[in-house]
């Protein structure tokens, strides 16, 4: 629809027509429910929350050689959980998983999503391959050689963001998080876990008036993202947990605007992308 008869003249002149189209055009940021894979140097494949997109990797990433999962939620809202009854590995009775929380009721309650009349299959069919962990946010932990940590944020009903670190490389998981009502927190324990983080994945599903109206919804604006970076002395994020009503249009202004506010207000080297559904990133 943009294309006019100048523009395809000579192989130069196409060139030119696609250097001006818009990056959102060539391809989607994706729309599965939120599920992020950490494959470690020893081999160990951890997964952050197992939303729709777990269903996904399972049929696209390559599995662990001793086929052992772990998993690491955040919290128990519908969108972070749902994927784990599709979650093709959990059917291989060769596959060991993991479960990291630090909610104490989590067993519990999970399992019950894998009750009649929910789901077919019992989680009793399964439960010899799965192993529930209880861990105390702010007290380390290892899964191989990767050393975790994790926090209390501000969400309805809680929710923990995570840290990784291997090599002395970080990488954080927040999501779910309303920033700006845990300030009084972020000089101890979310210091420690955001903190020079490397890369951190963070939630900015919101516009600054989207955000105005759902104030306690349990989500941040970007421009809050962008500020908490710069606070916690991280070097790049990527704007997570997308507004299910924004198209990839709406993201794509929400990107420039992220980076312009960024640049021009904030004035911080934060670099800000875009969290694309497939993407690999190596740190």
């Amino acid at each position: 629809m943009r294309i006019q008869s100048r523009d395809i003249i000579n192989s130069d002149a196409r060139q030119k027509f696609l250097s001006t189209l818009p990056g959102y055009i060539f391809g989607t940021t994706g729309s599965n429910t939120p599920c992020i894979q950490l494959v470690a140097k020893d081999g160990n494949h951890i997964i952050f929350d197992a939303g729709t997109g777990l269903r996904v990797m399972a049929k696209k990433a390559v599995p662990p050689e001793d086929r052992h999962y772990s998993i690491l939620f955040s919290h128990m809202h519908w969108d972070h959980i749902q994927g784990f009854p599709f979650f093709d590995p959990l059917f291989n009775p060769k596959t060991k998983i993991d479960i990291y929380s630090p909610f104490p009721d989590f067993e519990k309650n999970f399992k019950n999503q894998m009750k009649a009349p929910f789901f077919p299959v019992d989680f009793e069919a399964v439960k010899d391959r799965v192993k529930f962990i209880t861990i105390q946010p702010g007290k380390e932990f290892n899964i191989g050689n990767v050393k975790f940590n994790c926090c209390k944020m501000s969400h309805p009903g809680d929710s923990y963001a995570y840290s990784a670190i291997e090599d002395g490389k970080k990488f954080v998981y927040a999501t779910d998080v309303e920033l700006y009502l845990n300030s009084s927190n972020y000089e101890n324990e979310v210091k420690s876990v955001f903190g020079d983080a490397d890369i951190a994945i963070l939630d900015s599903q919101y516009t600054m008036k989207e955000a105005i109206d759902k104030i306690q919804w349990g989500h941040s604006p970007f421009s809050y993202a962008v500020d908490f970076a710069a606070q916690m002395g991280i070097s790049k994020i990527f704007l997570f947990h997308h507004e299910p009503e924004h198209d990839d249009k709406k993201l794509d202004s929400i990107l420039q605007a992220a980076r312009w506010y960024a640049k021009f207000i904030v004035q911080t080297a934060v670099k800000v992308n875009l969290a694309i559904e497939g993407s690999e990133i190596e740190l």
